[in-house]
């Protein structure tokens, strides 16, 4: 299939740069898959359109600030944005580098604030399949990895969202969280769940709406366009996911009992659709995935999503498409830009039934 089957061109202005407040005022677009039609509200209208026979699944992973930069003795600055632990020396992480042509093997970046210091070093560079060129750092005693974090790394904020370093560190770290975020271990935030609010929550639980939790830690590739022509010469990263057993016995439950089952973000989408094998949802500590959900796939468990609006030649795009129809999504996008929808991860949503 075509990558421009899922090109669109959308203005600058409407790349939401910040959240609104409070976070259920953004707008929740309405799609109807069945009858092909298109209907514009709020998100705090989503109790509305749900009820006892609803089920949410909602992804809990907490976004790390792994995003850390520092000045080089001459002056330039280095942004070091950490992936994923290299292996099983968690000392070692694969990381990217911008700009990486001034990282050299067997250099030192230390940081320095008014309590601590912390030396991250280069020890080996290669190229990655996806053509750009990836390091790993040795971060020094894992043990200590998140507290360096905190005491200095930044909220890994999307390319398209201007991060001002002369704001609030913590405030981005704040702002780039689900109300459900719990579970450290992603470098990106499961956006759709940005959404709710402890106010609709409590309304959700007045309806009898169960919300029930699965973690799936967002990786690097969440960010990547497709570059192929062809979609299905496309490779996903992998990430790790995990669901309780009681979660997965609740699941399996509410499907045998016919109930919707509403994934809030296209990461619990891939959780769900990756656990649903021998007729059920599997509890699993700790798995990996690569699933590329494509026009064509064959769903096997859910019945409803809830997600933001995404970029051109994205795979989450490619997914929603997946399970809206290429058509219904295309006219659901030019709709947004006409209505002046915000876009990405700060911006507004949709929900598809």
């Amino acid at each position: 299939m075509d990558l421009a089957d899922f090109n669109y061109t959308l203005p600058p202005e409407l790349i939401a740069q910040s959240p609104v407040t409070p976070r259920d005022a953004s707008r929740l677009m309405q799609i109807d898959r069945k009858q092909g039609s298109i209907k514009h509200g709020y998100f705090y209208n989503l109790p509305d359109l749900l009820n006892a026979n609803d089920v949410l699944v909602v992804n809990n992973t907490k976004v790390i600030p792994v995003r850390i930069m520092a000045y080089k003795k001459t002056g330039g600055l280095i942004e070091i944005l950490l992936i994923k632990p290299s292996g099983s020396n968690l000392s070692h992480w694969v990381a990217l580098a911008k700009p990486m042509k001034r990282i050299k093997i067997g250099e030192q970046i230390t940081l320095v604030n008014e309590q601590d210091s912390w030396t991250i070093t280069v020890i080996d560079s290669y190229e990655h399949h996806d053509g750009y060129k990836r390091m790993v750092v040795d971060i020094g005693e894992a043990q200590l990895l998140y507290k360096r974090l905190n005491d200095f790394g930044w909220a890994p904020l999307p390319p398209y969202i201007e991060q001002d370093l002369r704001k609030s560190r913590l405030k981005d770290i704040t702002d780039y969280q689900t109300i459900f975020a719990k579970d450290l271990g992603a470098v990106a935030a499961p956006t759709a769940g940005m959404h709710f609010t402890d106010k609709l929550l409590q309304v959700l639980k007045a309806k009898n709406i169960p919300i029930l939790e699965i973690t799936l830690h967002v990786g690097i590739g969440t960010f990547k366009p497709v570059t192929v022509n062809d979609i299905d010469d496309h490779l996903m990263e992998t990430e790790q996911y995990s669901i309780s057993q009681e979660t997965a016995v609740k699941l399996n439950e509410a499907k045998l009992s016919n109930k919707r089952i509403i994934a809030v973000g296209t990461t619990t989408v891939r959780t769900l659709e990756s656990a649903y094998y021998n007729h059920k949802i599997n509890a699993t500590k700790l798995a990996n995935t690569n699933l590329f959900i494509k026009p064509g796939y064959e769903w096997k468990f859910i019945d409803g999503l809830i997600t933001n609006f995404h970029l051109s030649k994205s795979s989450l795009l490619i997914m929603v498409s997946a399970f809206a129809g290429i058509k219904l999504i295309r006219d659901a996008y030019a709709q947004a830009i006409q209505a002046k929808y915000r876009f990405y991860s700060y911006g507004d949503s949709m929900i598809i039934l």
